[in-house]
């Protein structure tokens, strides 16, 4: 690099290990677990709960046990950017990075809006109408955005606090739920039949695109390896953790759908803030209200954490790929005084409140423009898994595997393969079912057109610039 900048060693190395066991199993919670893929599968009906274990055991745990093998092999900055680059050279390094990266530009807008649904409950059932309401959704959005990164740059030893609460504050609600919901159908009955038969899949078009959704909510677990390199010890501290943090969730998912179809039937659960609409009306027949005032307050701490966790984890993918050179040298540039990757963050939030915006304009309906954003949000985002377990399967024949500290995934070669493809099929299936209108979408034709155009157009972005970067690297020498 020329000028005043940094060599890549002097950059990385001012990175600070500030993350310990229990900050990446809280870390693991806010990335992962969201209340509103609650909401969506109770709306799914009772078919999710056999549609919840079907994912934890066909996916969720071969992505955790890819994950920790990765993680403890090549434990360093940039996570799924550094495994496919490793795998498969700088180009497909590249591709998974930046895709995984520009997720965030649609999943944010998308969490952010469900977030602050949510957040109305704060001020009980009589606020609930502002959870429709556009312009409260998009102010409010920006507003928690902005909080997330301002956490972030101050400083990950800052930031992580955010991340922490968020994952307490997350879990604590469902918590709550869990016990009302058992409370009130042990005295009242419960609001929706449940028996063997109708917890069984139903297949038709809402059910395939919702499998998508469920393969989505358990995806997560790979983003605090991306800050590797400030997590103390990560060859002991990610399998511990992983294996904690997974288990934790998977039950919560099941346990919480049961209990919000207990409290609300599938047809009058919100996709976004269904688990604070069952929370707020049980607390009124009970004759708590503060109760689910205390459950909205928590889970609004909840997503903000769930924020800054992805502010946190993904920043740091644009921040190696800006130190490989190819993205813009800036990105790869630590703030002088609290060490983080400051511009990585504030372009990647930037972009993503511009989306937020443009999103809410063009679409006329609330729930349409949060189904687009889902949407292109699982297409973008599982491109790189699909990197990630060919890289687990092609990295496996290394002789240099059983490395060691490397937690390898049990089996062999044998077991690579099996839960290598097993991850692969079910991703590359949940990517083009995504693409499937839900069923209430009044304009199909324009949801698909949206999704196909963006999606190629943000490629195309990224294709530019690694074509960019990678004529100016071979132009100027690595040590000029």
């Amino acid at each position: 690099m020329t000028g005043t900048l940094e060599t890549p060693a002097t950059e990385k190395s001012q990175l600070q290990r500030v993350m310990g066991f229990w900050d990446v199993l809280l870390f693991n919670i806010a990335a992962v677990l969201g209340p509103r893929w609650i909401a969506a599968a109770a709306h799914n009906g009772t078919s999710s709960i056999s549609l919840w274990v079907l994912a934890a055991v066909l996916f969720f745990l071969p992505t955790a046990l890819i994950i920790i093998e990765l993680s403890t092999r090549y434990p360093s900055e940039g996570g799924l950017y550094v495994w496919s680059k490793e795998a498969f050279g700088d180009f497909h390094g590249f591709v998974a990075g930046w895709a995984y990266w520009i997720y965030t530009f649609f999943y944010f807008p998308g969490l952010l809006t469900a977030s602050v649904a949510m957040s109305v409950f704060i001020g009980g059932p009589k606020w609930g109408y502002l959870a429709n309401n556009q312009h409260y959704l998009l102010w409010a959005s920006l507003g928690l955005l902005a909080v997330a990164v301002v956490l972030n740059i101050i400083g990950l030893d800052i930031g992580k606090w955010l991340q922490n609460a968020g994952g307490v504050a997350t879990y604590v609600p469902l918590l709550m739920l869990v016990g009302m919901a058992w409370y009130l159908g042990a005295h009242r009955g419960g609001a929706t039949h449940l028996d063997w038969k109708n917890s069984l899949p139903h297949w038709d078009w809402d059910t395939v695109n919702f499998w998508s959704n469920i393969a989505f909510a358990f995806t997560g677990m790979e983003l605090v390896c991306a800050m590797s390199e400030e997590v103390r010890e990560p060859r002991k501290t990610f399998p511990r953790a992983i294996y904690a943090s997974a288990a934790l969730i998977a039950v919560i998912y099941i346990v919480a759908t049961i209990a919000l179809l207990g409290l609300l039937p599938a047809g009058k659960v919100d996709v976004r803030n269904g688990v604070f609409q069952a929370i707020s009306g049980g607390s009124a027949l009970l004759g708590i209200a503060w109760f689910g005032v205390i459950a909205a307050l928590l889970v609004t701490v909840g997503n903000a954490g769930g924020v800054g966790a992805t502010v946190a984890g993904v920043a740091r993918v644009p921040f190696v790929a800006g130190i490989d050179r190819y993205l813009p040298a800036f990105f790869g540039k630590i703030h002088p005084r609290w060490k983080t990757p400051w511009i990585s963050i504030l372009i990647q939030a930037g972009i993503s409140g511009a989306i937020l915006v443009l999103t809410q304009m063009g679409i006329k309906s609330v729930i349409g423009a949060y189904q687009f954003l889902v949407s292109m949000s699982v297409i973008l985002y599982f491109i790189p898994f699909l990197y990630m377990y060919a890289a687990a399967i092609k990295l496996a024949y290394r002789a240099d595997r059983a490395s060691p500290g490397a937690v390898l995934v049990p089996g062999g070669k044998v077991g690579v393969w099996l839960v290598g493809l097993l991850g692969f099929v079910i991703t590359a299936g949940s990517m083009a079912l995504a693409g499937v209108p839900p069923g209430e979408e009044p304009d199909k034709l324009k949801f698909v057109a949206l999704l196909i155009l963006s999606t190629v157009g943000f490629i195309g972005v990224g294709l530019i610039l690694y074509w960019r970067g990678a004529r100016s690297k071979q132009a100027q020498p690595a040590d000029s």
